[in-house]
């Protein structure tokens, strides 16, 4: 079992080979203070080893999943670069954000956003390194840095990846508010629905899915498309015939054959 650490901004339960992390900031919206983001990555730095974990769901308390960066950081960082006379307190807790979001896409676990309410700034930007995002038709997705005199600047590569330089250009340099349908639309979530009971049965079929599948073959598939973004075609498909060979003679593939000859479930997925 996994030993998580201790946390005053989350909400941590593990059940199932499934860790839910809930962001518990309600009065703030569960705005994302740098010491929410320390908390996250030492949660996935617990568990990101462990193959028992299947996968980790993100959301927020209190109706609302985040509504971007705290603006008292940016107070407390404002106050100790006038300080200092230079920015780089604001860079650092810029930046930290910006790792946290590519520890969370990284993670080989499948990373899955449960969305309601507020979806802003930085919780655009959660939802944006989700493998599987599941919206409330309700929720209020939006890029409200510039309307501050800011920039969505950790967000922006992550924003482009999920829906397309076109559409992260219009979001961003409008602040453009919409819902989760239009959220559908866009491709930046997978399903829309219109309760919290039909969110939560979406999210008990997500994991059911997501049980039927190896954890490792999981893992490495996740890892091998991340790589189509950054890897030349013909050595990535080179390093991948090397890892079917190993998945086929490895300990999961053999389990998954013998499953299927033997007509029944493989033992992950008991």
């Amino acid at each position: 079992m996994a030993e998580l650490p201790n946390c005053e901004t989350l909400l941590l339960n593990l059940e199932g080979g499934v860790l839910h992390v809930t962001l518990n900031r309600p009065d703030s919206r569960n705005a994302m203070s740098l010491a929410m983001v320390g908390e996250l990555r030492a949660v996935l730095d617990s568990v990101r080893a462990n193959a028992e974990v299947r996968a980790i769901v993100l959301r927020g308390a209190g109706g609302h999943f985040c509504a971007g960066g705290d603006i008292k950081d940016m107070a407390g960082a404002r106050a100790r670069s006038q300080g200092e006379g230079r920015g780089d307190a604001y860079r650092e807790l810029n930046r930290a954000f910006g790792a946290m979001l590519e520890e969370f896409q990284q993670a080989p676990q499948v990373v899955i956003a449960l969305l309601e309410g507020a979806v802003l700034g930085g919780g655009f930007g959660l939802a944006c390194i989700s493998d599987i995002a599941i919206a409330d038709q309700a929720c209020k997705f939006g890029l409200p840095e510039t309307t501050l005199g800011i920039l969505p600047a950790q967000i922006a590569p992550f924003v482009v990846k999920r829906v397309g330089l076109t559409q992260a250009r219009r979001l961003a340099l409008t602040a453009a508010r919409f819902d989760g349908a239009e959220a559908l639309r866009l491709g930046l979530v997978h399903y829309c629905e219109a309760s919290d009971a039909a969110l939560e049965q979406r999210l008990g079929e997500v994991l059911g899915q997501v049980r039927q599948c190896a954890p490792g073959a999981n893992a490495a598939t996740k890892a091998l498309l991340l790589a189509t973004e950054q890897e030349a075609l013909g050595p990535l498909l080179d390093r991948a015939a090397e890892q079917f060979a190993a998945a086929v003679i490895g300990a999961e593939g053999i389990e998954g054959t013998m499953a299927f000859v033997q007509k029944r479930a493989a033992r992950w997925a008991q």
